[in-house]
């Protein structure tokens, strides 16, 4: 849903250096439709936050100083499970950023990327889409295809289960689209589409849009975005 000044979203971020924590504080408030709901540097105080105030959105760096931000998702989704995962992180590591998606982060962006990318990034997010930097796309594929937990004629049998439709609902989730613009586009409903989604999700073995945006690209069920 679009942010709205009546409901914003409320957006808890963690992150090492005051300084980040102090740029991410006043982009984020001079944006309508979007409140700071609070900030930590560490463990503790990102638990006792998230407890607290269950934000919608957590913006979370994967280096913590003396800890990772791996470490933490978990904690993070256990304390407030209605929250959505954003990782915002300098990090380049490949591994990294796989191990994020399986622990739950529903979006990866690099620091570097403008002001606007991260607002946006936040409001797909929200919206309940999932969201990973294009230029980390290749990294994460090329990390999940070399695992060893699916082999491919496994794969070949899961993605063989689906219906033409299933399929269709796929390739549109990969593209980045929400459900009412799915089922605007193969004219059914939304109900429909979730319905669909849930079928996707479990021929798949899936558990959310950011998993099934991610085994899309990587079974060729969609072309990664160049």
């Amino acid at each position: 849903m679009p942010a709205s000044p009546l409901q914003p979203i409320r957006i808890l971020f963690i992150d090492h250096y005051v300084m980040v924590r102090a740029g991410l504080r006043m982009l984020i408030e001079s944006q309508p439709g979007f409140t700071v709901i609070g900030e930590a540097a560490e463990r503790n105080g990102a638990l006792a936050l998230a407890t607290r105030e269950q934000p919608d959105i957590i913006l979370l760096d994967l280096d913590l100083g003396d800890s990772s931000g791996l470490d933490l998702l978990p904690e993070l989704r256990t304390a407030a499970p209605h929250a959505r995962v954003l990782v915002l992180t300098a990090l380049r590591d490949p591994e990294a950023h796989r191990r994020a998606v399986r622990l739950g982060a529903v979006g990866l962006l690099l620091k570097e990327k403008a002001p606007e990318v991260l607002l946006q990034a936040i409001e797909k997010v929200h919206a309940g889409e999932a969201w990973i930097d294009r230029s980390m796309v290749a990294n994460v594929l090329d990390q999940l295809t070399n695992r060893n937990e699916s082999p491919l004629d496994s794969d070949k049998r899961k993605i063989a289960t689906l219906t033409a439709r299933e399929r269709e609902v796929a390739l549109l989730v990969a593209q980045g689209f929400k459900n009412q613009v799915i089922a605007q586009r193969l004219f059914i409903s939304e109900t429909t589409v979730r319905h669909h989604l849930t079928a996707v999700f479990g021929k798949l073995d899936v558990t959310d849009r950011l998993e099934l945006v991610i085994y899309a690209y990587q079974h060729s069920l969609a072309k990664i975005p160049s």
